[in-house]
């Protein structure tokens, strides 16, 4: 999911997204430990979308405490 996409949900939509980024996390790295992961790639992308909602969790929190 691209930033413009991201942008458009609301923190309660994000936090959620955010959670499930996470336990997709927990389960990629549980089948690299397991040896039965076919596309490793997919960490990264997870870890950097992971990222990208988490920065604009903290840009709304930013604007709502400036405002």
């Amino acid at each position: 999911m691209k930033a413009a996409q991201l942008r458009e949900l609301s923190p309660e939509e994000l936090a959620q997204k955010l959670s499930g980024l996470k336990r997709e996390l927990l389960d990629l790295r549980m089948a690299v430990a397991a040896g039965k992961l076919d596309k490793p790639h997919r960490i990264l992308l997870a870890r950097r979308e992971a990222a990208r909602v988490l920065t604009l969790i903290n840009q709304q929190q930013e604007r709502q405490a400036s405002a």
